[in-house]
């Protein structure tokens, strides 16, 4: 039985669906990528937003939501039942890298004592001093959580066609994208990702370069919000702690619905 403490949270999120509130600003936007009938990656799920908005513009889409934090994966669970989307949804307690095993989850505690769940990252051990370079905090929690590679859960459950991922891992991106070649060269998804220049350097060893350049020597264009306009871009915008890219692949901008994506592919 789900605690109160889990019931709290997941009734917050439940409600704030119902109300289309807090929604990222990329949101608008996710009904242009899955038309039919999408198999979609959502790569730190947390509560299950981004799960919830999938499953509204795409009825018949089937989701694998992974959430590495037990409390917030039991929160997922939870809200997706609410929603009664829980057909749709097959949630994962797991985090995602590029190679399977264990690793700790780092939840920073906030200076209000409050725990930091959306900046939670993974780590091989834990981490001295303060628990990132962007945010003040008062300590962290740490949880052993079981990791899994895409391109190996998608073999082992069957899974021969994703058609878009969202990734939001704090940091954590360039090694899940090691572990996704085979998806991404395979079937050329749709992704939206939230890229962290100061995370990927200071505690995973990678750069923001390195994950844009992923994408692009696959053949993949980059696009991102610059107030509310959808823009091409060669890279990350600069000085920025996290933001969030799509990239798209032109070998399926001819199955992209009219719209704003359809026409920067073809421009």
């Amino acid at each position: 039985m789900a605690s109160l403490r889990v019931l709290g949270h997941a009734f917050r999120a439940w409600r704030r669906n119902l109300r289309w509130a807090k929604h990222e600003p990329e949101t608008p936007y996710l009904a242009d990528l899955l038309s039919g009938a999408p198999v979609c990656l959502h790569v730190g799920a947390s509560d299950g937003r981004h799960t919830y908005v999938m499953t509204q513009v795409a009825p018949d889409a089937t989701i694998h939501a992974f959430e590495p934090s037990a409390f917030t994966f039991q929160v997922l669970r939870t809200c997706m039942a609410w929603h009664g989307i829980a057909r749709q949804v097959t949630p994962v307690h797991a985090a995602v890298a590029d190679k399977p095993g264990e690793l700790l989850l780092v939840t920073p505690k906030k200076m209000s004592g409050r725990m930091g769940r959306a900046y939670a990252f993974v780590a091989e051990q834990a981490p001295e001093g303060a628990a990132r370079p962007d945010l003040q905090d008062k300590g962290a929690d740490l949880q052993p959580t079981p990791v899994v590679t895409l391109d190996d859960y998608c073999a082992q459950n069957g899974i021969g066609r994703v058609d878009f991922i969202r990734m939001d891992i704090e940091g954590a991106e360039l090694r899940a994208l090691e572990g996704a070649k085979g998806i991404l060269d395979r079937d050329r998804p749709h992704v939206l990702i939230e890229i962290h220049p100061t995370m990927l350097q200071a505690r995973f060893g990678g750069s923001a370069e390195a994950v844009v350049e992923l994408f692009r020597s696959r053949g993949y264009r980059m696009f991102a919000l610059d107030g509310g306009r959808l823009e091409e871009r060669d890279s990350v915008v600069p000085d920025l702690p996290w933001k969030d890219y799509f990239f798209i692949h032109p070998a399926r901008a001819a199955r992209l619905p009219d719209g704003v994506f359809k026409a920067r592919m073809a421009a």
